[in-house]
């Protein structure tokens, strides 16, 4: 791949334009705001000046509702030899494209699965696919040179790529990506009119619930009105499951002693389902979950303080698989939990601690 236009600088097509002017490749920008386009080209994602001929790949990164329509148009303009597109959602774009009875030989569905909850140009990085997958929904026209020039934009955007069929993937981030935005925002939405107080108590578990929340609800309306079905399904199991939760929880309440201890079977059984399905989430590097001890270090609010516990850590031969940070309400300081195997676990703790480290339980 030489040469490739971007159509759309949002957040996903100014990130592709990016990777892919840092490994090299001549980028042209188009959008319908041109000063989007001028951003991300002053951004170094390549040129918002048109191509002078066909390009090897027109990447088209618009809303979901927009896609079929861009593609068409960029097809029926013959802008590249191959066209892909980047929404979220994929098959309702290709049932667009086909029912205008355009050859799609040249055309193949994709999808990268990250994001960001800021969206826009300024929100884009070269690294934002680096390690996550990239879905792949070629079909039985798909040409074989499309196939691999998509294959080459997700091996240069550093993506590990993923091949499925189109309405299989829709139902797949119903589940994982577009019900835990709902219901993510369904809980923040819980704090809007909460008491300051209450507000006040917020630790990381409701950091780590509502984080998604923060996302731009339009970009989100967009999204959801491409995959409504699925969605719904999903969220019809949860409100199942939210009813018999509601009923366990009112038992509890109860003067009845077997109608009490009905409710609480009721309660372990959500908290074992969930147990269950979280341990099939992927861990570190897609391998099956490990379970990891947590050493735990209070840390003050102060340059350098993170790369000094690294520091510390490393020199205790320690490695640190994964790291949270929980911040102390009102003070200048927090936790930082330190994710690592068990038998390293005992060996950090008093390497930390000769170093000066506070360690909490």
């Amino acid at each position: 791949m030489r040469t490739a236009l971007v159509i759309g600088t949002g957040l996903i097509g100014t990130s592709a334009a990016l990777a892919l002017a840092g490994r090299g490749v001549a980028v042209h920008l188009a959008d319908h705001d041109p000063e989007r386009a001028r951003t991300a080209a002053a951004l170094g994602a390549g040129t918002d000046d048109p191509p002078e001929g066909p390009v090897d790949l027109a990447v088209v990164a618009v809303p979901p509702a927009h896609t079929a329509k861009a593609l068409a148009d960029a097809m029926g303009a013959g802008l590249a030899r191959g066209y892909l597109d980047v929404a979220s959602v994929k098959g309702g774009p290709r049932r667009e494209l086909e029912a205008l009875s355009l050859d799609l030989s040249a055309y193949i569905g994709t999808h990268p699965m990250s994001g960001k909850e800021r969206s826009g140009p300024l929100a884009a990085g070269a690294d934002l696919f680096e390690g996550r997958p990239w879905v792949l929904t070629p079909t039985r026209d798909t040409d074989t040179e499309v196939l691999n020039l998509a294959l080459e934009l997700v091996a240069l955007c550093g993506a590990v790529p993923v091949v499925m069929d189109a309405d299989a993937h829709d139902r797949a981030v119903a589940l994982v990506s577009h019900t835990p935005q709902l219901l993510s925002s369904l809980v923040a939405a819980r704090l809007r009119e909460a008491d300051e107080t209450a507000v006040r108590l917020c630790g990381q578990g409701i950091r780590d619930v509502t984080r998604i929340a923060a996302s731009d609800p339009r970009m989100w309306v967009d999204i959801l009105s491409a995959n409504p079905g699925p969605v719904a399904d999903v969220l019809a199991g949860v409100a199942a499951d939210l009813d018999e939760t509601v009923r366990a929880l009112r038992s509890l309440q109860s003067a009845d002693e077997t109608e009490r201890r009905g409710g609480a079977d009721g309660i372990q059984e959500v908290l074992r389902r969930g147990n269950e399905g979280r341990a099939r989430v992927p861990g570190k590097h897609g391998a099956a979950p490990a379970s990891y001890e947590i050493v735990a270090v209070l840390i003050g609010d102060r340059p350098g303080e993170l790369a000094r516990i690294f520091a510390d850590a490393d020199h205790a031969g320690v490695n640190i698989e994964d790291v949270r940070i929980e911040h102390a309400t009102g003070r200048q300081a927090g936790l930082v939990q330190l994710m690592v195997e068990p038998m390293a676990a005992t060996l950090l703790s008093a390497a930390l601690r000769e170093r000066g480290w506070s360690i909490r339980q």
